[in-house]
């Protein structure tokens, strides 16, 4: 995880979190009016892009969606629960792109993200729908915490209203820009020193599982305590009430299981 900090010192990578926070945030806001949950979240097309710059520019990537999201949210839902968004949206990136590398789907021979086999497409789907849960976790969590909005109706439809824009717009966009990005030699493990870039190892292995693990137990436990509980998925779960303890007890170790998976990579 030390190279989400150690980028800052490079100013190449601190160019790619402006624009990739810049890009996020001009398509987020267009779609600001396309409310899905009153100050909390709306239609989002740009959801396509956090998996793609993870992959591509790694963790600038992940602070650019990071600070793209913050900044759409002032444009329409600022509020507390934006740091939250700040985090989820962070994870929405970061995930992928370690998983990516630390999962083993990939080869190691093969880690940049071309998308030219199948092989690379499956991960890409998986990565994508995992980023999106870890998004959705975080979030729901976080709300529900604070017994602002149901873990059921905001985790579930966060993490569809990610998941199918980083997969139908997100697999041709890769597409497009990989071979350019890689001409211009922007790739995150191109500009960063080797010593910078996390090697993969037993250790960096078992944190990639325990954050998969981590994010199907804390979504689909967090669920089921939610619905359990008399919370609703999707959208009728608004009439629901949040503040379920044990949603927040287990959807939060699966949280913060998340973001210490992360450090061991």
């Amino acid at each position: 995880m030390k190279e989400v900090f150690s980028m800052w010192k490079d100013t190449k990578m601190v160019v790619l979190v402006a624009l990739s926070a810049g890009i996020y945030a001009a398509v987020l806001i267009p779609f600001k009016g396309f409310v899905l949950i009153p100050g909390i979240t709306e239609f989002r097309p740009a959801s396509a892009l956090p998996v793609v710059l993870g992959l591509l520019f790694g963790p600038a990537g992940a602070w650019g969606a990071a600070i793209g999201n913050l900044i759409g949210d002032f444009f329409g839902s600022l509020g507390i629960g934006s740091s939250f968004g700040f985090v989820g949206n962070f994870l929405f990136a970061y995930v992928p792109y370690k998983l990516w590398r630390n999962l083993g789907m990939v080869n190691k021979d093969d880690m940049e993200p071309n998308l030219k086999s199948s092989k690379q497409i499956i991960a890409y789907v998986v990565v994508a729908i995992l980023g999106s849960a870890a998004c959705g976790l975080f979030i729901g969590w976080g709300l529900e915490l604070l017994g602002m909005v149901p873990f059921a109706a905001l985790a579930s439809i966060i993490t569809l209203n990610n998941s199918i824009p980083s997969i139908i717009l997100g697999i041709p966009l890769l597409i497009v820009l990989y071979p350019r990005i890689k001409k211009w030699d922007l790739l995150w493990t191109d500009i960063l020193p080797e010593e910078d870039v996390p090697a993969i190892t037993a250790k960096t292995r078992t944190g990639a599982i325990a954050m998969t693990l981590l994010v199907l137990v804390g979504l689909i436990g967090g669920l089921a305590a939610a619905v359990g509980g008399g919370q609703a998925l999707l959208y009728s779960g608004f009439a629901s009430t949040a503040g379920n303890q044990m949603v927040v007890i287990i959807a939060g170790i699966g949280s913060i299981g998340v973001l210490i998976a992360g450090w061991m990579q």
